[in-house]
């Protein structure tokens, strides 16, 4: 299975004043995911399925996403912050898919995709990485990782 990394976009709100889980993207937040999200469509990136954390700066960035890549969107509580390599056995359960996007946040997904193919890196914001996921060993190859500096114009 192929599994795609997207963590959300910037959603820093220095004078926020509500719960850190209400935090919406950043105009420049959207602004980058809507690049990021036009890269790979053009390197023709194709999850069946985008599958998104519930909190709003995950979820509009997976709506950016789906968007651009034609594809449908969902949220699933599976993706909120802590997600890791225990919740994928669910995950895959509920996404028979061959080839599926999940939208989430940090350090949960750099500490997946580290016990996944045993790699040290750090998932920046509106990062991507593809993970290529053996299903009956939870073992996964890194095939590519992503910042967004990367996929601007």
């Amino acid at each position: 299975m192929y599994l795609y990394f997207l963590r959300h976009g910037e959603a820093d709100w220095p004078n926020w004043k509500k719960s850190d889980d209400e935090r919406p993207l950043t105009k420049r937040g959207k602004k980058e995911m809507h690049e990021v999200a036009k890269f790979l469509a053009r390197i023709k990136a194709r999850p069946a399925l985008i599958v998104t954390s519930l909190l709003p700066r995950a979820w509009q960035t997976a709506e950016i996403a789906a968007e651009h890549l034609k594809v449908k969107c969902q949220t699933d509580k599976l993706l909120a912050p802590g997600f890791g390599l225990n919740h994928l056995k669910r995950l895959f359960e509920k996404y028979p898919e061959k080839s599926l996007m999940v939208v989430g946040h940090e350090p949960s997904f750099t500490e997946t995709i580290s016990a996944l193919t045993g790699a040290t890196l750090k998932l920046s914001k509106a990062g991507v990485a593809l993970v290529d996921v053996d299903l009956a060993s939870r073992n996964g190859k890194l095939l590519w990782l992503l910042p967004p500096k990367i996929m601007k114009k």
